[in-house]
């Protein structure tokens, strides 16, 4: 009965819906992903459910269609242009921190361990899912599975540090900036237009034209619109050589911005929670062969990795500050926003504004301070510098 593909793939949404309950409760503090991932691991080691449990559910082929080349071009489309043009900054230093970061890794891990190591690194460290993903793939690929175990630890066991350290810091710009505010010597900025912007989503998408008319943009249209970037995305990597990951990318920008797709094309299409399920499936499935053992012995060379990669992050972040003349406090978080993703880097700012705000307009100017920047920092690392990272890293496997 545990074999039917509802039975299964109700065990493994279990774990990972225990995941969804904690990051909630924790405030994105524990991921999702580390909890499921440990409850599926746990499960296989003592005997519970099967190694091939997630192959019965079939989830996984709603995981390797959806959760790759559309979800990526739906990441293209997500993208506030506009926002970019108007925070270039955060873009920049958020950009130098990743790249300093991931350069560390690549520079200091092969003198401990060796330079494949490095790569299954340094691509998920510089941000999110859709890394992990182009980077498990690329491992699998050149005949490094068992090095995904310490992708995707690094996915998991990041936001512990990230979110901790980027809370510190903000909090400590925070209070320097209402103390600003107070001696009057703070001249107010015009950021709370540019929140707006990145999180008002209808007011985003009404300065936007579409090919198709609304009337036409139907589940099923918006979902084919996406299989047909994917298909190119595909037979283009097979034609160039260059991975899927990056021309899907560059579709999804190109597409939303000649008006072939509309923002958030694949939430329009009430597509997306079914394809991040069926990626956390994916994910969760490259660990089948790992044992007690190989967790155990890949846990040095995680926590090296993330100590490393995040001292670079930091060493990148303090040098993008002074480059363009902000405030270190202000800039290291920004650059951390690779560690810590969406919607970790919202939550820090809320509760840090309303923590150190004293009353709401207080609050409401310091999250118009801080939130603006760490949102275009989250987009430029998860959505695309770490993307085009891993695909380039790991190419040179």
């Amino acid at each position: 009965m545990i074999h039917e593909p509802v039975v299964a793939a109700m065990i493994i949404m279990a774990l990972i819906a225990v995941g969804e309950i904690i990051s909630v409760l924790t405030r994105a503090r524990v991921s999702m992903f580390l909890v499921a991932l440990l409850g599926y691991l746990l499960l296989i080691w003592m005997g519970i459910i099967p190694k091939g449990l997630i192959g019965d559910s079939k989830f996984i082929e709603i995981g390797a269609v959806l959760g790759t080349a559309p979800i990526i071009i739906h990441m293209g489309t997500l993208i506030p242009l506009k926002a970019f043009r108007s925070q270039w900054k955060a873009v920049a230093i958020s950009l130098i921190g990743i790249i300093f970061g991931a350069g560390l890794i690549l520079l200091l891990i092969p003198i401990v361990y060796d330079y494949k190591t490095a790569v299954a690194g340094a691509g998920p460290l510089t941000g999110g899912v859709i890394a992990f993903l182009v980077t498990s793939q690329g491992l699998k690929g050149a005949g490094f599975a068992s090095l995904a175990i310490i992708s995707a630890l690094i996915l998991s066991l990041q936001s512990l540090f990230g979110m901790p350290l980027s809370a510190n810091l903000l909090r400590r710009y925070a209070l320097k900036f209402r103390k600003a505010v107070d001696s009057g010597t703070y001249t107010a900025s015009a950021l709370e237009a540019e929140v707006k912007n990145v999180i008002d989503v209808e007011k985003v998408e009404e300065r936007y034209t579409t090919w198709i008319p609304k009337r036409y943009q139907t589940n099923l249209i918006l979902l084919f619109q996406l299989f047909i970037g994917g298909a190119i995305a595909v037979v283009l990597d097979q034609l160039t050589g260059i991975p899927y990951s990056l021309w899907a990318l560059a579709l999804g920008v190109v597409g939303r911005l000649i008006g072939f797709y509309p923002e958030r094309v694949m939430e329009r299409a009430n597509a997306f929670t079914v394809g991040m399920a069926g990626l956390v499936f994916l994910i969760i499935e490259t660990m089948n062969e790992t044992t007690f053992s190989m967790f155990i012995s890949y846990l040095p060379e995680t926590f090296l990795i993330i100590f490393i990669g995040i001292l670079g992050i930091l060493i990148g972040g303090f040098i993008g500050s002074k480059l363009f003349k902000w405030d270190p406090l202000k800039a290291l978080p920004v650059a951390l926003t690779a560690t810590v993703g969406f919607p970790g880097d919202y939550l820090v700012c809320e509760e840090i504004s309303r923590s150190v705000g004293r009353n709401k307009e207080e609050e409401k100017m310091i999250l118009n301070e801080i939130l603006t920047p760490m949102l275009i920092g989250g987009f430029t690392t998860v959505t695309v510098g770490s993307v085009v990272i891993a695909s380039i890293l790991i190419k040179t496997l």
